[in-house]
């Protein structure tokens, strides 16, 4: 099994966990508390060698994370999802779990992932006009990831799921170069 399908499995049952009924954790809480837990991971290079080294017993990794959870504050689901991940040596996937995971639910919730790049950081009104667009141009509720890329000229490219909405100078530029070309050969 991939990797990918591996994080998705997971994703999926941790998914199923929050969003069922009785549960005590949103899912935006699930999030934050596993991001918390992945950034100190990150931040710690000796958390993360305990953590994945196949060298310590898993009960040994489960104290660890028992103790980390205390000092971040997680909720009992969290921490019973995290020891899980060390039960079945799958702690090093806790990225792409999370990834999966807000995938998983935003599907669940009716909301597709957008990724928008754009030449400069834009304002809190900027992405709310953007929202309201691409809403309506797929019909869809977005949860919108915004970053800057310099190499843009201006303007901005949206991409959800495997379409690209290209706003951008430089995609402008490009569709009306193609218009000029294909009327100067007609």
């Amino acid at each position: 099994m991939t990797l990918s399908a591996v994080a998705a499995r997971y994703a999926n049952a941790l998914a199923d966990v929050v969003t069922g009924p009785g549960s005590t954790l949103s899912p935006q809480q699930a999030v934050a508390e596993l991001r918390a837990f992945e950034t100190a991971l990150r931040e710690s290079p000796d958390l993360q060698n305990a953590l994945i080294t196949p060298a310590v017993a898993g009960s040994r990794k489960k104290a660890v994370v028992g103790r980390v959870a205390d000092i971040l504050k997680l909720s009992q689901v969290s921490r019973n999802f995290l020891f899980v991940l060390v039960d079945r040596r799958r702690i090093g996937s806790l990225s792409e779990v999370i990834r999966d995971f807000e995938a998983v639910v935003d599907a669940r919730l009716g909301y597709a992932q957008a990724e928008v790049s754009s030449a400069g950081e834009l304002s809190e009104a900027q992405r709310h006009v953007l929202n309201s667009q691409l809403e309506r141009l797929t019909g869809k509720r977005l949860r919108m990831r915004f970053a800057v890329d310099p190499a843009l000229i201006g303007g901005a490219i949206a991409r959800i799921g495997s379409t690209v909405y290209d706003g951008s100078v430089r995609g402008q530029l490009a569709s009306l170069e193609r218009r000029l070309r294909d009327e100067s050969l007609s």
